[in-house]
């Protein structure tokens, strides 16, 4: 282990087998464990705990109190050898938690560039890509896959095995059971698919054609009264705009076997 003994407080807990890079700043009373391995330039505040077979990258900053890589909350782990990993320049604010896998071999994946506010919990075998904001005290169960770039208000619980679509947007308080539709604004309890996520998409770039496109395809999906299945049928046959597709690709595979099925519009 190759570390600068003056960025590492005396305080903190540092295993002499874990892999930390020589410019890793540790805070006071912070304990990493023996199967830790943690890349350049990033920060672990204090009072933060590291531990199990946990692959943090680089510049990442974790804030006091958070808690990664502990064993899972599921009574079905037998304490097999599983994963937490974690890519670049993350965000990870104070007391969050996020447990490793279930299985052998299986791992909790979180990306690059991603903000996880505070008390936020993120459950065995999650899967979250890049550029997403989960906001204060959301829990997701295990086996949630999020896309990258959504966005998730705060104090929202959800269930497990659900996916949130890309550049979805979940509003506060929001009580999310099913699979949330890429480029769609989700709110309430029971959640429904609003509208469009324009600003997301307007920041994100998208051109005034795709937006008019995307506003197409909500109708399509939700005013128009058409079953599930025909209105899939006839995104298909709207355009071949990349979003538009993989809209359609979501909700085809939303409906297949081991799925929830996705979030209704309103009425």
């Amino acid at each position: 282990m190759l570390v600068l003994p003056q960025l590492i407080h005396p305080t903190a807990i540092v295993h002499p087998d874990a892999q930390v890079h020589p410019t890793v700043q540790v805070g006071a009373y912070a304990v990493i464990g023996a199967k830790v391995k943690i890349g350049a330039d990033s920060i672990i505040s204090a009072h933060v705990v590291i531990d199990g077979c946990t692959v943090i990258g680089d510049r990442n900053q974790i804030f006091p109190g958070a808690a990664i890589g502990l064993e899972p909350q599921d009574l079905k782990y037998d304490g097999s050898t599983s994963q937490v990993i974690i890519g670049n320049d993350n965000r990870i604010r104070e007391y969050v938690t996020i447990n490793r896998a279930t299985g052998g071999g299986e791992a909790t994946v979180i990306g690059n560039s991603n903000l996880l506010m505070a008390y936020v919990h993120v459950a065995h075998n999650c899967i979250i890509g890049n550029h997403v904001v989960i906001t204060n005290s959301v829990a997701l169960a295990g086996h949630v896959v999020i896309e990258s770039s959504a966005r998730i208000g705060g104090i929202v619980g959800i269930h497990q095995f659900t996916h949130i679509g890309k550049l979805a947007m979940v509003g506060g308080m929001s009580r999310i059971d099913r699979d949330v539709p890429p480029y769609m604004l989700i709110e309430g309890n029971p959640s429904r698919v609003r509208v469009i996520n324009r600003i997301g998409m307007e920041r994100a770039g998208f051109s005034p054609e795709t937006l008019k496109l995307m506003e197409t395809a909500h109708r399509i999906l939700y005013r128009q009264g058409l079953t599930l299945a025909d209105a899939i049928a006839k995104l298909e046959n709207l355009t071949d705009d990349a979003h538009v597709q993989h809209l359609r690709t979501f909700l085809q595979a939303s409906l297949g076997d081991g799925r929830r099925g996705p979030i209704p519009g309103r009425k």
